[in-house]
């Protein structure tokens, strides 16, 4: 009789707890979304894109006056083989047309970003076998008018293994990329003449399980990078998750560090304006543990605004999102300022994994850069 009573009770104890989860899931589905979206923060929001579907990892340029958007097309946030990049075209930063889609048979392709090297418009890309996406290696793609593209091949040079963002240049002779190593762990920064043949120039750090890495010009040549670090691939984050924050002038050989805890800048956008850096990455909504440090699938996340100096980030504000978001870019044409990302549905405010699991959009934000300075000016002088 004790036997059947003890298991009884443990049917009742599993019966229970998921019923816990069930209303937890159904809250945290319903729960209304509490972006901190500044109000002096002026700008205008359109869904670029939207299928149902799950779109991410999207970056944008404006090449020949003429702006290109890419996203990843997929079932969900996790590796898949169905993934595909979907390229777009626009004149106007409004109306678009896709004039290709780019795959990796058999693999999972991701995190695409531009660059413009030696008048070419060149594509890098992530290929990844993983359920997880954990990408190995960095391909690479180019088009002299945007829509013809040379097959993916490997990039040469000291970069193998490396998983390379997004290139830049101040003198268009020799362009810089920053990138972190495949096992995680190191980030370095690398030069190219040519988009192609890339050499190692530093090791940026070591350690703290190390991950996405980009970087900008400082108005007098210095270079200013953030890096991802996890310290740990548990799916429930890690309470010493934080954001890299270091600079190093030419030749760009040594590095000095400071750490960030005020997120875990993931999926980051550095870009310059005015003689200053800014990001677009994910913010952390809350932080606590044991279930929800930093980095945690159970965690909310936003598309946020950041200010980056050499002594850390600064919050600005966030953008309409919520779920799974981030990883954009950032385009500038005449008077304004055009920044993409993705997002799940941005009137709930679901928790990453089930973001991760369902329909992300695309997102445009535009804002007038005098608006912009206004603004930006404003929150840092706080």
């Amino acid at each position: 009789m004790a036997v059947k009573r003890y298991i009884r009770l443990f049917f009742i104890a599993i019966f229970l707890v998921i019923v816990i989860l069930s209303l937890i899931i159904v809250w945290s589905i319903n729960r209304v979304n509490v972006a901190e979206i500044d109000k002096s923060f002026q700008y205008t929001l359109d869904v670029m894109y939207s299928d149902g579907l799950h779109n991410s990892n999207s970056d944008m340029i404006c090449w020949r006056g003429i702006f290109y958007l890419i996203h990843a097309n997929s079932p969900f946030h996790l590796g898949s083989t169905r993934c595909k990049l979907l390229l777009w075209k626009s004149n106007d930063g409004h109306k678009w047309e896709k004039i290709k889609e780019f795959n990796s048979p058999g693999e999972d392709i991701r995190d695409p970003k531009f660059a413009e090297i030696n008048g070419q418009l060149f594509l890098y890309v992530l290929v990844n076998k993983d359920f997880f996406a954990e990408p190995y290696r960095t391909l690479y793609a180019r088009s002299r008018d945007g829509r013809e593209w040379t097959p993916f091949e490997p990039l040469k040079g000291d970069v193998e293994g490396w998983l390379l963002w997004r290139p830049k240049t101040r003198d268009y002779i020799e362009w810089y990329v920053t990138g972190y190593w495949n096992e995680h762990g190191k980030s370095a920064l690398f030069r190219s003449r040519d988009g192609i043949y890339w050499e190692l120039v530093s090791i940026i750090y070591e350690g703290d399980r190390n991950d996405e890495t980009d970087f900008e010009f400082l108005p007098d040549g210095s270079i200013i990078c953030t890096a991802r670090l996890e310290f740990s691939d548990s799916w429930l984050g890690h309470p010493d998750g934080s954001t890299l924050v270091a600079t190093a002038k030419p030749p760009y050989k040594e590095w000095k560090k400071t750490r960030s805890r005020i997120t875990r800048l993931d999926g980051p956008c550095l870009f310059a304006f005015d003689g200053k850096v800014f990001a677009t990455g994910r913010r952390d909504y809350t932080n606590t543990g044991p279930f929800w440090y930093m980095g945690s699938i159970l965690n909310r996340k936003r598309t946020s605004l950041w200010y980056v100096s050499p002594d850390g980030l600064k919050w600005l504000t966030d953008f309409p999102s919520a779920g799974d978001t981030v990883y954009g870019g950032v385009a500038m044409r005449g008077n304004d300022i055009y920044m993409c990302y993705y997002s799940s549905p941005i009137t709930k405010d679901y928790p990453w994994i089930i973001g991760m699991l369902g329909q992300t959009d695309i997102f445009m934000l535009k804002c007038d850069k005098d608006d912009f300075r206004k603004f930006v000016r404003g929150k840092i002088e706080k």
